[in-house]
């Protein structure tokens, strides 16, 4: 079973993002980045399958600037076998990255496809599922569990209501959410074994498809800052203030 992973460079978890004193968006000149914490989960999730023997192969594709080699490379890494860069230096928005995978999609002919479920950078939420879309395939989001059945993959999904199990005919589509498993640290070795992998480099403008925006960003603003809490004497001066300061009863 061929899998494809698809990463996406991001700021890293851990910086305190700071927005453009113009408000056109966050600031990521000289800022840390780092690839994606659920894609890391994915990434984890397809090397394990390879180390069980169920995987025969782990790709991993991104899309974007030059620059997001480094991402492949942490990925590669970590275990994956070689990757693939849709090199675009236009802001990608959710479809058109969609768009994109699925024309790796059909040039690699994977098994599986995992994505994270979203990215921590714009919360969208939405690659895994316009993919599935796009290509026509069944599909398992904020997965928590992924097992091998006979000819079907058995998919445990997070849900408001607790969890729901799915057994998805291949190929699927599944997104990793944080509970699936803990990324390991790439070591030494492997970080320079990975230098030696290939990366093959795709030019986006020479797909022949539409990824221009469907959205346009209007203001970028920092939230506001919370009020200090105040200490209350009995349960009825809490009552009054939930109900006639904060008015949340």
């Amino acid at each position: 079973m061929k899998v494809l992973v698809a990463v996406k460079r991001v700021i890293d978890a851990y910086v305190k993002v700071r927005v453009k004193s113009d408000g056109s968006g966050v600031e990521t000149a000289n800022v840390k980045m780092s690839m994606n914490p659920f894609c890391e989960i994915a990434v984890e999730e397809a090397v394990r399958l390879k180390e069980q023997g169920i995987a025969s192969e782990v790709v991993v594709v991104s899309c974007g600037p030059q620059v997001n080699q480094e991402t492949i490379r942490t990925a590669l890494a970590m275990g994956a076998d070689r990757g693939t860069l849709v090199q675009s230096d236009e802001d990608l928005q959710p479809l058109a990255i969609a768009k994109m995978l699925k024309h790796v999609v059909e040039q690699e002919q994977p098994d599986l496809v995992l994505l994270g479920k979203q990215a921590v950078d714009n919360d969208f939420n939405q690659t895994g599922q316009m993919l599935a879309a796009l290509l026509g395939w069944s599909q398992g989001t904020f997965a928590s569990k992924i097992e091998k059945q006979d000819g079907t993959l058995r998919v445990t999904r997070e849900i408001d209501g607790g969890l729901e199990t799915l057994d998805l005919s291949t190929p699927a589509i599944v997104t990793a959410d944080l509970r699936l498993n803990e990324p390991r640290y790439a070591s030494l070795p492997n970080i320079m074994k990975a230098k030696k992998k290939p990366i093959e480099t795709l030019d986006a403008a020479e797909l022949g498809l539409d990824i221009a925006p469907r959205l346009k960003v209007l203001n970028v603003s920092e939230p506001p800052a919370r009020q200090a809490g105040v200490r209350v004497e009995s349960v009825a001066e809490l009552v009054d203030k939930l109900k006639n300061e904060a008015k949340v009863i």
